[in-house]
Parts: structure tokens; C-alpha cells; sequence
């Protein structure tokens, strides 16, 4: 997969995978319209367009493949689960001490969900939809890759950190809340209203703290996802791509070595 990616028609030293869903310029987040479905530049903005919304199916694909490949995934997942009951416990990420703190299982366990809960695939996949819709056009596909999957390992050592000892867990919620903490970031970029967004992941939050949720790994999983997402901004000029892919490599060399210290170091960890 190729991050194919190009620069604003009004700011050429702003790198954008959003264009207009009618004349298909490529547009910043600064200049771009939400639309029925994607995005308008700021000329065709206003203007009802019959064939965005004949074509919603097929536009929404084009906007967020990633997404729709994710949630794809997870629903498979959760299908098996259903079949196989033995699956969960081979897939589930847990604290130590007896547990199963390795990267397969926090891989594994951020693509499968409770089967006596249906509403939290349900929300997880849903929130995952709204989110992805609109940050996957605005940092492409690579990028936006980069977020969910470190994101999801942010999610994991807020777990390992954070969690009470013996503490399992199974959902996608911290990668989804590295999405949401990777919106707020480009909407406080942007200079946009972000009272939706802040109202949204404050309920999100709220709801974290019920018992049975990890509010560690949703915590763990914000911050990582906003932390790059920073970067993202930071270094988006065209001559700063290989400063912005080192940075990241940094920020992932860094979660690696909070991984080994809580795996290896802390007083828990089983060696």
C-alpha cells in the first residue's frame, strides 16, 4: 500500500489526502466543506451535489478502504469467537502475573470483542465508522495505519502499566480512542469547532470508568494516537518527510522500550 498523498490547491505546503468530492482538487482541512458524503473545496461548497449522494456506497469505499478492511477484520473475528467459544481465551490480552503480556496477544485481543456483550463490537465498529470517515481521507492511508496500529499498543501498555494485576481484556477501544485523540489534534490544528468532538470522547471517557471497561487501555491508546498525530502536523511540510517518519520510528522505539521495562523490570513482570 502507497501513501498517496498530494498538497492543498490554496496551501501547497500542506499535505492532504482529501479532495473535492465534485472537481477533485485536493483541499486541507482548513479549506475543506464536509459535504453529504466527503469533502467540497471551498468554490463548490454549498452546492447540492445529486451525484455525491447517488454515488454514497461506492465514494464512501474510495474514503476509507482502511476502515472498512478494520472493521471488516474485527466482524470476522467476532464471528469466530461465536463459532469456536475456546477462541477468546487464546486471543485475549492479559496483566501479569499468569497472564499472556506478548505482543501476539496484544494484537490479537484488540481484534476481538466480548461475545455476552454485542453492544461492544457493536460501538466499537460503529465508532470506528464515524471516526475513520473522517480522519482517514484528511491523513491517508499509511498515516492513518500508523495511528490505529500504534495507537492499539498504546492501548496495551496502559493495560500493562496502569491495570490491576490479572486484568484480561479484548476490544478495539484503544486503538478507536487514538482515532478520536488524533481528530482533536487536527481539529485544534485546524482551528475548527471541536465542541462535537470534545462532548463525544468526554462521554466516551465517562463510559470507561463503568466496571468491566479498561479506561486504562482507552487512556493509554489517546494519548499515543494524539502524540503522533502531533507530529503529523508538526513536520508537514514536503521537505520534512523524512524528519516526520523518524520521529515516528522514535515515538515507536520509545512504546517498544516502555514494553520491555513492564514486561521485564517491574516488580510483576514473570521472567
Amino acid at each position: 500500500m502507497t501513501d498517496q498523498l498530494t498538497y492543498c490547491y490554496k496551501h501547497p505546503d500542506r499535505e492532504t489526502g482529501v479532495s473535492c468530492q465534485r472537481c477533485d482538487k485536493y483541499i486541507c482541512p482548513d479549506c475543506a466543506t464536509p459535504g453529504a458524503v466527503g469533502y467540497l473545496c471551498p468554490e463548490d461548497a454549498g452546492v447540492p451535489s445529486k451525484a455525491v449522494r447517488a454515488n454514497f456506497q461506492k465514494t464512501l469505499l474510495q474514503l476509507m478502504p482502511v476502515s472498512f478492511a478494520l472493521i471488516a477484520i474485527n466482524v470476522l473475528v467476532f464471528a469466530m469467537q461465536m463459532l469456536d467459544p475456546t477462541l477468546t481465551e487464546s486471543l485475549l490480552y492479559a496483566k501479569y502475573p499468569g497472564g499472556y503480556s506478548t505482543l501476539t496477544r496484544a494484537l490479537t485481543s484488540s481484534f476481538a470483542h466480548s461475545t455476552t456483550d454485542l453492544l461492544h463490537i457493536l460501538f466499537n465498529m460503529w465508532s470506528l465508522f464515524v471516526v475513520g470517515r473522517i480522519l482517514e481521507p484528511i491523513l491517508g492511508r499509511v498515516k492513518f495505519l500508523i495511528v490505529y496500529f500504534l495507537s492499539l499498543f498504546g492501548g496495551a501498555i496502559g493495560v500493562l502499566f496502569l491495570a490491576p494485576l490479572g486484568s484480561s481484556v479484548v476490544g478495539a477501544s484503544g486503538a478507536i480512542f487514538g482515532l478520536m485523540g488524533a481528530l482533536i489534534v487536527i481539529y485544534r490544528v485546524a482551528k475548527t469547532n471541536m465542541t462535537q468532538i470534545l462532548v463525544l470522547v468526554g462521554i466516551n471517557f465517562a463510559l470507561s470508568f463503568q466496571q468491566g471497561i479498561s479506561w486504562q487501555a482507552h487512556l493509554g491508546g489517546f494519548i499515543v494516537g494524539g502524540l503522533i498525530t502531533l507530529v503529523y502536523a508538526v513536520f508537514k511540510k514536503p521537505t520534512q518527510k523524512a524528519t516526520l517518519y523518524i520521529a515516528i520510528a522514535g515515538i515507536a522505539v520509545a512504546l517498544a522500550g516502555l514494553w520491555i521495562y513492564g514486561n521485564a523490570i517491574l516488580p510483576y513482570a514473570v521472567n
